[in-house]
């Protein structure tokens, strides 16, 4: 201890400049000399209050574990995951029958699209098990809970952490990361259902199995681009049992800051998928088609926060604009198939502002446009007519209003008030009613903008 006292000593005095007063020089030196006495006073107590208790004067220090690399899971958590729950549910209430929803003019996608249950009703519970798997690869499972008692994995992927040059691997079942809202979890969504075009075109949401690349560009400006190949598992492709990919996508995402206060993203995606023998009820029929389904999605965001902070008031505009063309063929009762063609449309605007910490209020439009539709069974004049496809042929275009406010006590809890305004079927128009609940228990990850 001594020598690093002389030490300082030292440095002391080679930093002092050249023209220092010479008072300026007595003071330090009498100043280092004081602390000189105070050091040597108190080795001298340690050493007697060492002998007392005897140990040697110089204990040793014992060696300090090696730091672990980046991505490495240390101690009891080693092998443990992060474990969270998400609980939901809703208290609901309808002017039409939900059991019977349809979106007039789209092909049923099968998903899960139907307004909340009547009455009291439990939502998915979610569970996520995520982690490093080493410092190579991570890893998620997300398990839901439905309230029919059965378990569905929505998501089971790897994810690589080092494969450098700003490219990311993952590959498993995974939501895709064409458009915006597709790629996020339910309960982190602003109302508590999906926008119509979501519901026509992707059945809600579209996870599949495959692999997906990314790539984040090393400059200022966010951009991101990316690919998928998968099975095709769900709408609008199907499972065709066979090598290969049976639906592919590309996208690619552009961002920045605006000021302090506000960020933007903008995106463009693209689907496609070969779906054989898709088949929906229409009417008292039974139709398939078979073909080639093709989808573009156009996205943009923008969130103002007050000097960036979001914590007492933030505003979030989101809109996103879809087009599908379909061509292949249609198949009607087993009976009857010829050529079929459609281009269709749909979009949705929304705004959510915070008024106040803790409360929010949002506003959401939806469209469909039923556009155009090529169906060569009806063309032909020899079987059915446009009356045997009452779900199809329409000039009808789905609407729906939907307002919100909800309230969160913390970041786990949130509690939802929404009224909808559902004019999906022609000629009938569903009040929509509901409280939702969102809890969320354990450990869990930020969300993405």
């Amino acid at each position: 201890m001594y020598r690093n006292v002389c030490c300082v000593v030292a440095f002391v005095m080679a930093a002092a400049p050249a023209s220092a007063q010479d008072a300026d020089i007595s003071k330090l030196r009498e100043e280092v000399r004081q602390l000189q006495q105070q050091v040597e006073q108190l080795e001298k107590r340690l050493q007697e209050a060492e002998s007392k208790a005897g140990k040697t004067p110089e204990a040793a220090v014992p060696p300090q574990p090696a730091v672990a690399p980046a991505g490495t899971r240390t101690g009891s958590s080693a092998f443990n995951p992060d474990i969270s729950l998400i609980l939901q549910g809703t208290a609901a209430r309808s002017s039409q029958d939900p059991d019977t929803y349809q979106i007039t003019g789209f092909a049923p996608s099968g998903g899960e699209v139907n307004p909340a249950p009547r009455g009291f009703s439990l939502g998915e519970s979610e569970l996520i098990l995520s982690g490093n798997v080493d410092p190579y690869f991570r890893g998620q499972l997300v398990a839901a809970l439905t309230p029919e008692n059965e378990i569905e994995v929505e998501e089971a992927f790897f994810q690589t952490l080092a494969l450098g040059r700003g490219f990311t691997l993952k590959g498993g079942r995974f939501l895709s990361g064409i458009g915006y809202q597709n790629e996020i979890h339910q309960h982190v969504w602003d109302f508590q259902d999906a926008p119509l075009p979501y519901k026509a075109f992707l059945g809600g949401k579209f996870n599949d199995d495959g692999i997906q690349l990314r790539w984040l560009a090393p400059t200022e400006l966010f951009l991101e681009l990316g690919a998928e190949f998968g099975s095709g598992r769900l709408f609008p492709a199907t499972n065709n049992n066979k090598n290969g990919a049976n639906a592919w996508s590309v996208f690619g995402h552009v961002g920045g800051d605006i000021g302090a206060s506000m960020a933007w993203r903008a995106g463009l995606s693209y689907l496609e998928a070969s779906p054989q023998d898709r088949a929906f009820a229409d009417g008292n029929s039974i139709q398939s088609f078979s073909g080639e389904s093709k989808l573009w999605v156009a996205d943009f965001i923008l969130k103002w926060a007050p000097n960036g902070n979001a914590s007492v008031t933030n505003l979030k505009l989101q809109g996103e604009y879809f087009q599908r063309k379909e061509s292949g063929s249609l198949t009607f009762n087993d009976t009857f198939a010829d050529a079929y063609s459609s281009k269709q449309s749909g979009w949705y605007a929304q705004a959510v502002y915070q008024f106040m910490p803790r409360w929010r209020a949002g506003y959401r439009y939806d469209r469909l446009d039923h556009g155009t539709v090529d169906n060569g069974i009806v063309t032909s004049g020899v079987g059915p007519t446009a009356a045997d496809f009452p779900l199809l042929l329409t000039d009808y275009n789905p609407t729906r209003n939907t307002a919100m406010v909800d309230w969160s006590p913390t970041e786990f809890s949130r509690l939802r008030l929404q009224y909808a305004q559902d004019k999906s079927r022609v000629d009938l128009t569903d009040n929509q009613l509901l409280l939702q609940y969102i809890m969320s228990l354990g450990a869990h990850g930020a969300h993405g903008f």
